[in-house]
């Protein structure tokens, strides 16, 4: 129910356990996957808007002054 998109506390109270159970639950199947295949040479890489945006963000805040 976790892995379809039900959250912990649902999963929880739909199966009578506490919502932790569930996530200790989660954890415990999550360090059993094998890990994921990483390549031995990456050719390309990809980032999306959220490096533009980090990059192009003012250090300084900007307020309003009422």
């Amino acid at each position: 129910m976790y892995i379809d998109g039900t959250g912990l506390r649902r999963t929880g109270r739909q199966l009578g356990v506490h919502h932790q159970s569930v996530a200790n639950w989660a954890k415990d199947q999550a360090e059993q996957l094998p890990g994921a295949p990483v390549p031995a040479e990456v050719k390309t890489a990809e980032f999306d808007e959220i490096f533009t945006y980090i990059g192009d963000k003012k250090t300084e805040s900007i307020s309003l002054h009422l």
